[in-house]
């Protein structure tokens, strides 16, 4: 079964940083779109930012120019880099693999942005 695995949330304040890394352990994901997905409390899922295997980006516009997506090396398939955290981006954040035949979710990391 393939599994994703995210590392890096925490508690922050604003304006403050943080690195998100999804790690895939015995998988390769390398010919699936990769993307990040935040729930905030009380909120749908929804996509951040993701990355097609020919590394076309896209990014949601509330995130443009303080987050960077980009694809890992070895185990960690994808990282996400956030900058200038605002309260907003609170959420609990996922790392999906978007492959032809089936989508993969990590379980999960919380980051808290605090004002």
């Amino acid at each position: 079964q393939a599994q994703l695995m995210e590392s890096g949330g925490g508690s922050v304040q604003a304006g403050g940083s943080l690195k998100l890394s999804c790690a895939s352990p015995g998988w390769n994901f390398h010919l699936c779109t990769m993307g990040w997905y935040r729930q905030p409390p009380g909120k749908e899922r929804s996509l951040v930012a993701k990355i097609t295997k020919d590394g076309d980006i896209t990014y949601i516009s509330s995130v443009k120019g303080r987050f960077t997506i980009s694809r890992g090396s070895g185990r960690i398939e994808l990282i996400l880099e956030m900058n200038n955290l605002k309260t907003e981006d609170t959420a609990e954040y996922y790392c999906a693999a978007l492959c032809p035949i089936e989508t993969y979710w990590g379980q999960g990391t919380q980051v808290t942005v605090s004002a």
